[in-house]
């Protein structure tokens, strides 16, 4: 049980390291709705099991109709991602070797 927290762990901070290099809207609401499913994964892991399902169900509701019409509004005809720019990719791997450190 101690592994399965450690990598829910581990998902939910990469999922958040990969939402702040922001390389394009599309994948930024992707790693907030994947970290949001991740964290409600921890709670119910804690034995909060109708605390994480309101949680999903609050999160997923409010904030992916946001993400949606956010996305919709800012669509590009070439988004870009973590593979094609050499400073965002360096970005996300910094990011994360540094968050390895400090866990």
């Amino acid at each position: 049980m101690t592994y399965y927290v450690l990598l829910l762990s581990i998902v939910f901070v990469a999922g958040f390291v990969g939402f702040s290099s922001k390389p394009s809207p599309i994948y930024g609401g992707l790693c907030l709705i994947v970290s949001g499913g991740v964290g409600c994964g921890i709670i119910l892991s804690y034995g909060g099991s109708f605390l994480g399902l309101i949680m999903f169900l609050v999160y997923l509701g409010g904030i992916l109709v946001v993400f949606g019409y956010t996305t919709a509004m800012a669509t590009e005809e070439y988004p870009e991602s973590w593979g094609s720019n050499v400073v965002v990719l360096g970005t996300l791997v910094v990011g994360l070797i540094i968050e390895m450190f400090l866990v």
